[in-house]
């Protein structure tokens, strides 16, 4: 009896993807296949066999795993890892889509209230984590948005945002004089 179960996945232009695959038995043959076409096998004792567009972009490991080093739009699709473990076929699929490469955040700032505002911004189709980190200060903060009342402005501090998807980072900086009316 086969067990099958899929993955919806999410990788980024240019970075490396592994396919997170667990598992706990010994493994005899594995088989990847993209859009049914093999694109990775590995028997027991021989060396990982790579086919197609992923022939020199790829690794297959003992336990399974499939990493694609440097992400192309084409990598996207259907994979399927077979394995055997001298008892049964398992079957794991996953769905891989590929996002463009991460832009530069943009950091607007403006006073109200008696307090200055930043805001970071960056257009992506998956959602970020924002970071705000305050050249004088050690603390970070999680937020899209950062507010300092205007009595604390340190003109000599600059801000940066991290905005952060899967493994991929970037910042942008501003010193806040540029902030102050």
């Amino acid at each position: 009896i086969a067990q099958i179960n899929r993955k919806d996945m999410v990788g980024i232009l240019g970075e490396n993807f592994t396919f997170p695959v667990q598992i706990d038995q010994k493994v005899v043959e594995t088989i990847w296949k993209k859009n049914k076409n093999k694109v990775a096998e590995w028997e027991e004792q021989n060396k990982p066999t790579y086919f197609g567009p992923l022939r020199n972009r790829s690794v297959l490991m003992e336990n399974g795993s499939l990493t694609i080093v440097n992400l192309e739009k084409d990598d996207a699709g259907t994979y399927e890892l077979q394995y055997w473990d001298s008892m049964q076929d398992h079957y794991l699929d996953f769905v891989l889509v590929v996002l463009d490469s991460l832009p530069e955040p943009k950091i607007s700032c403006n006073t109200s209230d008696g307090e200055l505002v930043l805001n970071c911004t960056a257009h992506f189709q998956g959602s970020l984590n924002y970071t705000w980190k305050l050249s004088n200060n050690p603390h970070s903060y999680q937020n899209q948005e950062l507010s300092i009342p205007l009595e604390n402005v340190d003109t000599t501090t600059n801000a940066i945002c991290i905005i952060r998807f899967s493994q991929t980072e970037r910042s942008s900086e501003i010193s806040l004089i540029q902030c102050l009316p």
